[in-house]
């Protein structure tokens, strides 16, 4: 018996993962997180399947259920949005198990802030302009923020940054990065990233709080940063004419000349 945590993915049912797919379709017991995981996935369940809806449980209730099915000899797939090395909760469950002996394993997921670059069309990391993504977020009931990932340092980096779970806190976000980043950086908040009713709202820190729909007040992700709209950025040397790499020496005194792809 084993959990399988499971990242189902930014909404799109077709961004799941095979290896994802095809534990839950293994699996007698399919715990899943809400309205935050699509039907689609949950059709991959097996026939006869105990599918359990988390949202309301807390961590007691849910271990309950694991720590049953592991008496059951039954596979557990249990299913987190998004991709499970942030914000998913997972850790604590994983402790959990660890205590109890039960085992588990780990499937990533399409992360959120890959769904969201991918909707805007965008590389986050442009030569010459940023080469950093700081995944954060701001305080909220659920977790306190550590001292000293406060948006005003990680702003003085210049990175691009994937805000997470804040949406309802854009008026903090547009305060604390303006001093670093200047009134016209881009922004954009997409809401709901891959799913059918995704929106994307783009702006500037000047103006992106009055370019916001109201309604939209969980389940969006801001990015900010140069790069979301540069165009003057450098060409990577990756794919320059003379860029000396081991699939295309540049001469016979090139370290590359005499590799083959046997030599690693």
């Amino acid at each position: 018996m084993t959990v399988h945590f499971i990242g189902a993915g930014p909404g799109a049912p077709d961004l799941l993962t095979l290896r994802g797919r095809d534990l839950i379709a293994a699996s007698p017991v399919c715990l899943y997180a809400g309205s935050l995981v699509p039907d689609a996935v949950l059709a991959h369940c097996p026939p006869g399947a105990r599918i359990v809806n988390t949202a309301s449980m807390d961590l007691d209730a849910i271990i309950a259920e694991m720590v049953a099915a592991d008496a059951a000899g039954q596979d557990v797939a249990r299913l987190h949005s998004g991709d499970l090395s942030v914000w998913s909760a997972m850790g604590e469950q994983l402790r959990r198990l660890r205590a109890a002996g039960i085992p588990y394993d780990v499937t990533p997921g399409v992360p959120s802030f890959s769904a969201a670059a991918a909707s805007l069309g965008a590389e986050l990391t442009l030569p010459g302009i940023a080469q950093s993504v700081v995944l954060t977020r701001t305080p909220g009931r659920a977790s306190s923020m550590p001292e000293g990932e406060t948006l005003a340092n990680f702003g003085a980096t210049g990175a691009t940054l994937a805000i997470h779970l804040s949406v309802q806190n854009l008026d903090h976000v547009v305060d604390a990065l303006s001093p670093a980043y200047g009134a016209g950086c881009p922004v954009a908040i997409v809401y709901r990233a891959s799913w059918p009713d995704e929106k994307i709202v783009r702006g500037t820190l000047g103006d992106i709080s009055g370019r916001l729909d109201a309604a939209i007040s969980r389940t969006a992700l801001i990015l900010v940063g140069p790069a979301l709209a540069a165009e003057g950025f450098d060409e990577s040397r990756l794919y320059a004419a003379d860029y000396d790499r081991r699939y295309r020496p540049q001469s016979a005194d090139s370290r590359w000349a005499a590799w083959s792809p046997g030599d690693d």
